[in-house]
């Protein structure tokens, strides 16, 4: 049913078991690779001496063929270029300067022969399901979606529906609901219950204000009437001059964008409403159940839907962190979910299951006195984070372990970095770490190396981390602007502000300005540095998803898994799907 290769891996390999034993080694063995995906922080580029870190971490003959290319020519060397051809040119001239030395030939050919592939119209299923010609979005159905999000919706809309389709018509299991983990405002299950799906939609979201919203949609895309209020306008508007009060109640606050909602009281309890027919055209229902999402067990769910034998798929679109986890492990734990087909995204939201993580190279790492909280998440040995398979668990004895800076750095996508937006982040990244310099300095933080070793990793100082966040754009039109932005926010804050403040004081223009004089040579290496970071993490999201797969391919139950892209690399990078149905 699933596509030729059950994982879209490099035809280098005879067997996914070949590329999964590959991939694993690689991963648990290649210093410089595990370096790079988690062994150093960008924030420490500039507080770390004696030596630098780019010194440190990258060997002699790399840095001196770095220095005579420009960052865009490196990003095409390390992601477009054919390394083959370059290989066999010998030591002749690339792009006006000396040719790469073979051992970063090397590990660029080391690191693509393990990502997974992610060109959608080049997945081996023979249905080809993701990319086929598909009917657009009805315009009330795309209503609140941007262009990204009708090109996610769209084609995950139609291949869950084709794919419940062939389970049904393959294993003879009548899927009778598609539950929708993390539904939000519902824009997937929405598009399944419309036209031409007419699919039943269980849509499971923990926050309320998300699913009063999605009824809106709902209204707007035609799935449901409005409902009608019939009143007698006299008699009503007699009734609130009668009863009006003296002076209006204050509405609450509503939260800030940035803001992080509070978690709702219940946790493996359910509160549903009535299921939502499709008005019109459409046969398909909708039915919201709110509920916080914990672990597999969906019994509380279950028990809402109204079927006395329900038959589930579990389906998502982006996943955050540990729920792909709880979708997959539903199958085992609820006898009434039959298959799943999940894509997940933000791994670094991701809990680990085999703490402590080895955060940093050896002269980097945090102590428990410097950094509590890095210490405690990392010790948490959560059984529901990474990894989940028997397989990463027990590799080389110890297991798969990839701390939260490699986590991090998996979501980034560096085939789609253009000119303009590359420049743009690597400054955002050089005032960052060369704000840092200026904490170090002032006494703010601690130095990485030295007396307090690892004092300082991803900016944290005494425990507590030092978070700038997104500013305004006006900030990073010079490094004294992003300065004076960046303390306008610390000093805002309770906790940190009057001692930002007394560190701080007298810091002037002149003296910010200086530093972006003395560093600004450096940014070229930390372009560099932060590139081969992000290059190097596809491999981290490839063992992240192979994880999964393996977990699938472990349980007895399991009659067929898969992964293949459903997505445009180009609109949305975290393309993959893991697919896994019951025998």
């Amino acid at each position: 049913m699933g596509p030729e290769k059950p994982l879209p891996f490099n035809d280098t390999f005879t067997s996914a078991d070949a590329y999964v034993d590959s991939l694993l080694d690689f991963v648990g063995a290649h210093d410089l690779l595990r370096t790079l995906c988690g062994g150093v922080h960008i924030l420490d580029f500039f507080t770390t001496t004696d030596p630098d870190l780019y010194s440190r971490v990258l060997p002699e003959e790399w840095r001196d063929f770095f220095a005579h290319h420009e960052i865009m020519d490196i990003l095409d060397l390390l992601m477009r270029d054919d390394i083959e051809a370059i290989d066999k040119g010998g030591k002749g001239r690339w792009r006006d300067g000396p040719t790469p030395p073979r051992s970063l030939l090397d590990y660029i050919r080391n690191v693509r022969k393990h990502l997974l592939l992610r060109d959608a119209k080049g997945s081996q299923c023979s249905r080809n399901r993701a990319m086929k010609p598909t009917q657009k979005l009805a315009r009330q159905v795309a209503v609140g979606m941007n262009v990204k999000k009708v090109h996610e919706v769209g084609l995950f809309a139609r291949y869950i529906s084709d794919l419940s389709d062939d389970i049904n018509s393959s294993t003879g299991i009548q899927t009778t609901h598609l539950v929708d983990f993390g539904s939000g405002q519902n824009y997937l299950g929405r598009a399944l219950a419309s036209e031409p799906h007419n699919k039943r939609i269980v849509a499971i979201e923990s926050k309320s204000h998300n699913a009063e919203r999605a009824k809106e949609f709902d209204v707007m895309a035609r799935l449901t009437a409005k409902e009608l209020v019939m009143r007698n306008k006299k008699s009503f508007r007699a009734g609130l001059e009668l009863n009006a009060p003296a002076s209006l109640p204050t509405p609450p606050p509503e939260p800030a964008a940035d803001s992080s909602e509070p978690e709702p009281t219940q946790t493996t309890d359910a509160s549903h409403d009535p299921v939502i027919e499709a008005h019109g055209g459409a046969k398909g229902s909708v039915q919201y159940v709110e509920h916080r999402i914990v672990d597999g067990d969906l019994s509380g769910v279950v028990h809402c839907i109204r079927d006395p034998n329900p038959q589930l798929t579990i389906i998502s679109l982006h996943s955050c962190g540990n729920l792909v986890h709880h979708g997959l492990r539903s199958l085992i734990l609820n006898p009434s979910v039959k298959a799943v087909a999940m894509v997940g995204c933000c791994y670094n939201l991701l809990t680990e299951r085999l703490g402590p993580a080895t955060y940093k190279l050896p002269s980097l790492r945090p102590t428990a006195h410097d950094h509590p909280r890095l210490t405690s998440t990392g010790e948490a040995n959560d059984p529901h984070g990474f990894p989940v398979s028997e397989r990463l668990c027990n590799y080389g004895g110890q297991g798969i372990r990839l701390n939260i800076t490699a986590r991090m750095m998996a979501v980034q996508a560096p085939q789609n970095w253009g000119q303009k937006d590359s420049e743009e982040f690597f400054t955002r990244h050089f005032y960052r770490a060369l704000l840092q310099r200026i904490f170090l300095d002032r006494g703010l933080v601690g130095p990485p190396s030295g007396e307090r070793v690892g004092a300082s990793p991803a900016g944290h100082s005494s425990g507590t981390a030092i978070i700038i966040g997104k500013l305004r754009k006006s900030c990073y039109t010079s490094f004294v602007a992003y300065v004076r932005g960046a303390l306008a926010k610390l000093y805002e804050g309770l906790e940190t502000g009057m001692r930002f403040r007394m560190k701080m004081e007298g810091l002037t223009d002149e003296e910010i300005d200086d530093y972006a004089v003395r560093f600004g040579p450096r940014k070229k290496d930390l372009s560099v540095i932060w590139s081969l970071m992000a290059f190097s993490a596809g491999v981290v999201e490839a063992t992240i998803v192979v994880d999964r797969w393996l977990w699938l391919r472990e349980q007895e139950q399991m009659s067929e898994a898969w992964v293949e892209p459903v997505f445009e690399y180009s609109m949305s990078p975290r393309n993959l799907v893991v697919v896994g149905f019951k025998k």
